[in-house]
C-alpha cells in the first residue's frame, strides 16, 4: 500500500524508462517528497489508463447518478 492508494509496481524496461524519464525532469534540488508525489502521480496515470483500457470506466450519465448531479 501506498499510503490510502493502492499501488502496483511494474517491473521491466518500460518501468524503468517511465522512472528515470520523471527523475531526469525533477530539478537539482528536487526533494525525496517531491520525486515520491511525481512517480505516485504517473503512477496514477498508467493505472487509470490500464483500466480504461480493460474497459473499467464509467460514463459521464454513471458519474452523475453517483455524485446526485
Amino acid at each position: 500500500m501506498c499510503g490510502n492508494y493502492k499501488c502496483e509496481v511494474r517491473v521491466g524496461e518500460t518501468a524503468k524508462k517511465l522512472l528515470q524519464q520523471a527523475l531526469d525532469k525533477l530539478p537539482d534540488n528536487a526533494t525525496v517528497e517531491e520525486a515520491m508525489e511525481r512517480l505516485l502521480f504517473l503512477a496514477k496515470i498508467e493505472q487509470g489508463l490500464a483500466e480504461a483500457d480493460a474497459g473499467s470506466t464509467l460514463s459521464h450519465e454513471d458519474v452523475r447518478k453517483r455524485l446526485d448531479l
